[in-house]
């Protein structure tokens, strides 16, 4: 992982002598540990990374993952065989008087506290913003592990009307949906999955309930895969039951609209706001202005939201190489809301869908034909 650490260090604003990525106790994990090490399974609870600006790579990590540990490429691995050892393993690895740069956005304050005992000459620099940079923009490796991400949704999307049946709770959806995306490949969930029935669907960010599916709901299944620590994200809408077609029609023909003209601008250059306001434009010129409530998208990556967004303030050029979601949506209080949401990987010329199940699905009666 040579080139990831070269890269990380090209992104900072000043020279530093060392970067170090320390992880703490589940979920206190620094995912950029996994990002230098290339590691695609293990915790590594306790354990850190240690990267030199030449490219080297030197992975402490304690006795129960040594063997995982060694499968990093082009790595030093040394086994610490207690959490009490690691200080003083970081102190023989480290610079006493140099510089070292931390990421302040993931790191304990244990840990800082142990590092300023440990090393009190050492002067620490906050890199969290030269690491979300590097992290953004991914490699060939990363694109690949994010298609078969996406793939795993995008199966289980084309599944989820076969799904649908009266009576069934939220809760139970998205247990099923869990269940799929497991059985083709995923590793877990890389969020807590979203299923939203009626107008609970006008929430964008929705805890599912023990809700039952009644004729005439609107449906919003939003959904991600993990996948070799790598996370895909994933929205459709469905209607169930009778419908009201030009209701479901017309909100979902203005989401579509938005989402294709947001795309229409992606390429490597462009700055992000402007793809965020072309799907803005497009919902806000319809009869629905004003009920588009969050950003556009993000990127994904080794987290779902990996630092960077699709929003009405992000001046930053889009970067070949990004991984991001592109997510329109329309929020009806008291009726329902319809979101679609896709995985595209921006290239100079324009855009690669990583995920590609149908944008938009036929009212479902409520007889399941």
């Amino acid at each position: 992982m040579q080139d990831r650490v070269r890269r990380l260090f090209g992104r900072l604003r000043e020279p530093l002598d060392a970067a170090l990525f320390l992880n703490a106790q589940h979920p206190h994990l620094d995912m950029t540990f996994y990002y230098v090490s290339g590691l695609a399974a293990g915790l590594f609870e306790g354990c850190a990374a240690i990267a030199l600006p030449d490219g080297e790579l030197r992975l402490l990590t304690n006795p129960l993952e040594a063997e995982t540990a060694g499968h990093a490429e082009q790595a030093l691995v040394e086994v610490v065989k207690s959490r009490d050892e690691m200080p003083r393993a970081l102190r023989e690895h480290l610079p006493s008087q140099g510089k070292i740069g931390l990421n302040f956005r993931e790191l304990t304050h244990e840990w800082f506290v142990i590092l300023q005992k440990e090393l009190p000459g050492a002067t620490f620099v906050d890199i969290s913003e030269a690491v979300r940079r590097a992290r953004a923009v991914k490699d060939a490796r990363e694109v690949q592990t994010l298609r078969e991400a996406g793939k795993i949704v995008s199966r289980v999307a084309e599944l989820i009307p076969q799904l649908l049946r009266e009576g069934l709770t939220e809760i139970e959806l998205a247990t099923e949906i869990e269940h799929e995306m497991g059985r083709r490949g995923a590793a877990g969930r890389s969020f807590d999955t979203i299923v939203a029935f009626g107008p609970h669907s006008a929430e964008p960010h929705y805890a599912p309930g023990p809700v039952p599916l009644r004729s005439g709901d609107f449906v919003v299944c939003d959904f991600g895969a993990l996948h070799r620590h790598y996370c895909s994200d994933l929205t459709r809408s469905y209607f169930w039951g009778d419908p009201e077609p030009k209701a479901w029609d017309d909100i979902l023909r203005v989401v579509l609209r938005a989402q294709e003209a947001a795309l229409a601008l992606v390429r490597a250059g462009v700055p992000a706001r402007e793809v965020h306001m072309a799907a803005a434009r497009v919902i806000d010129s319809s009869p629905f202005r004003g009920l588009f409530t969050h950003n556009l998208g993000h990127s994904i990556g080794l987290t779902v939201h990996d630092g960077f967004s699709l929003t009405p303030r992000t001046e930053d050029p889009l970067e070949a190489g990004m991984c991001l979601t592109v997510e329109p949506g329309i929020y009806i209080p008291g009726r329902g809301g319809i979101r679609i949401e896709d995985d595209i990987l921006v290239t100079d010329a324009g855009f690669e869908f990583l995920t590609d199940a149908p944008r938009s699905f036929p009212a479902i009666r409520a007889s399941g034909q």
